[in-house]
């Protein structure tokens, strides 16, 4: 997953990229959206937070950023991912969930729900 694909985002209708078994997705989604971000009452898909997923043969790999480097809660929202993709993956994946700043977050990688709950 590199810079390209993250902006390639937005221009599809899946809220992050995804690599690897189509079975694991809808699970993997639905993982990542029961993760709140704490600040904001919102799911992390939906804030824009997750930049990709990629599934290979014995890892699972998310990279996430923050909406700023300050984020009090970074801790908190790695610790739920884990969990929560432990939850619905085979215990034979490793998760790796990687914390990343480039490219920078920005509004507009919010959904359309997300926007209009912040009123935008």
């Amino acid at each position: 997953m590199d810079a390209t694909a993250t902006q390639r985002r937005s221009e599809s209708r899946d809220p992050f990229p995804y690599a690897g078994p189509a079975a694991l997705k809808p699970a993997i989604e639905a993982a990542l959206r029961r993760v709140i971000d704490p600040e904001l009452a919102m799911s992390i898909v939906d804030v824009g937070l997750v930049y990709g997923v990629d599934v290979a043969a014995c890892q699972a790999r998310v990279l996430v950023t923050m909406t700023s480097a300050a984020c009090p809660v970074v801790d908190v929202i790695i610790d739920d991912i884990w969990h929560e993709l432990s939850r619905v993956l085979p215990g034979t994946l490793a998760i790796d969930v990687e914390l990343v700043w480039e490219p920078p977050w920005m509004p507009a990688r919010m959904s359309d729900r997300a926007k209009a709950v912040m009123g935008w």
